[in-house]
């Protein structure tokens, strides 16, 4: 007869994962290892080892699984919405914290690429279509506030200039940044992004609002216009 008061194996396998985990911060796991160990959190009584690996196979990465929609998570064999709930609320967590970053930066945001390209990174780098938002800034060139100007659909969204000015003078924003993203992971400009980045630089300036950039964001990769020399009114022109 089995010996109902004997632990399961996957017991003490959790708790050399948390040990690993204090001792390195988890820079030293694999991603199924550190999927692993947060599915300990959300299915306390379950080996998940399994359901982490096929996290890791069905999505990719880490940031993948993490990002990943409800519906699209609850295919894997296992799953349950203690397992969303706790994947959303780390999406939640590490965009409200790369905001915070930013916004209470003391450097001016041109000082600050890295941060913004993180918040941008992780506000809308894994929505499956094209957003538009827009980060206002003041005269000091620190961040205001951000809004979600616009969704699109999978490979474009509406950028309308006279809201964008009329919302920036509602924020008493002196400049702006623009931010998109790409769904397919190619954040190369098109000729559209380049065209309409000229009528909003056009429309700031007529109101005394400076556009400082209009950056394109994957979920490894991005492009600012600023950058390369995409805001100089000669480039913009071609």
């Amino acid at each position: 007869m089995a010996d109902n008061n004997t632990a399961p194996d996957y017991l003490g396998h959790r708790q050399r994962l948390r040990e690993r985990f204090l001792l390195g911060g988890g820079r030293d796991m694999a991603d199924y290892e550190l999927l692993e160990l947060l599915l300990t959190y959300a299915l306390p009584r379950r080996d998940v080892k399994p359901m982490a690996k096929a996290l890791v196979r069905r999505f990719g990465s880490f940031a993948g699984a993490l990002n990943a929609s409800r519906e699209e998570l609850s295919e894997i064999p296992g799953i349950k919405d203690s397992a969303c709930t706790l994947f959303k609320i780390i999406v939640a967590a590490v965009e409200r914290c790369s905001w915070q970053n930013l916004h209470e930066a003391d450097l001016p945001i041109l000082l600050t690429t890295d941060g913004l390209v993180d918040y941008c990174r992780a506000a809308i780098a894994f929505s499956e279509v094209e957003e538009l938002h827009i980060i206002y800034l003041n005269s000091k060139l620190k961040v205001i506030c951000q809004e979600l100007m616009q969704k699109g659909t999978i490979n474009t969204v509406a950028i309308h200039p006279r809201e964008i000015i009329k919302s920036a003078l509602i924020h008493k924003a002196g400049s702006i940044i623009l931010v998109h993203n790409h769904p397919s992971g190619d954040v190369t400009p098109s000729k559209a992004d380049v065209k309409v980045t000229q009528q909003v630089k056009e429309a700031c300036a007529s109101v005394s609002i400076r556009l400082l950039d209009h950056i394109i964001i994957s979920q490894s990769d991005f492009y600012s216009f600023d950058q390369h020399g995409l805001l100089d009114d000669a480039q913009l022109a071609l």
